[in-house]
């Protein structure tokens, strides 16, 4: 869906050539706001445990069906951190904590999509499906994974988890007093 009107002020917007690109800018003279896209980012989550990673069914399209790492899309006012934590307990009640990202996910389209791949600490809970979102959850071998429909970015990622990256960006625990809330991520070893 293509944005018609300010998300600011509700007056119409219209074309703006703005460093070559074709923006939206708000027509109100005193607010001007600038559309400068539409983007969606996405977090999933790489669980292991007892040499087994944790998959769920997707029940909703997008991937109705297909076995994937469980995971969602941010909210605007939650870190993505919290985000990770919260879609895994929501579609399996695991309890699990973010250990690094281990992988970035770029994909420019109409809709630029983001996606975060978390390597994931688990804590507790046996996996159960929420049967809203998904309809299956459990721990699976790479081995099992060659006979289920998984997803070809799921498959991707679990392999990627399971050698265990020496590297990865991991949340710099000295915040940046003057940005509240901003989260930065540094490499280091995890």
């Amino acid at each position: 869906m293509e944005a018609r009107y300010c998300l600011s002020c509700g007056h119409p917007l219209e074309n703006l050539n703005i460093g070559g690109v074709n923006r939206k800018e708000c027509t109100n003279s005193s607010c001007r706001f600038i559309l400068w896209g539409n983007y969606s980012i996405g977090v999933g989550a790489l669980i292991i445990k007892d040499e087994k990673i944790l998959l769920v069914r997707r029940f909703q399209e997008p991937g109705k069906g297909l076995w994937t790492n469980p995971g969602g899309y941010i909210e605007q006012y939650e870190s993505i951190e919290k985000t990770i934590i919260r879609e895994v307990k929501e579609e399996t009640g695991i309890i699990s904590s973010v250990n690094g990202i281990i992988a970035l996910g770029d994909l420019p389209s109409k809709v630029h999509n983001v996606y975060l791949a978390f390597l994931m600490d688990y804590i507790e809970g046996n996996p159960q499906a929420d049967n809203v979102e998904v309809d299956g959850a459990g721990f699976y071998s790479l081995d099992e994974m060659e006979s289920m429909n998984v997803a070809e970015l799921t498959r991707r990622l679990a392999h990627i988890a399971f050698k265990k990256s020496s590297y990865g960006l991991i949340s710099d625990p000295n915040p940046i007093h003057s940005l509240p809330g901003y989260e930065l991520y540094q490499v280091q070893r995890l």
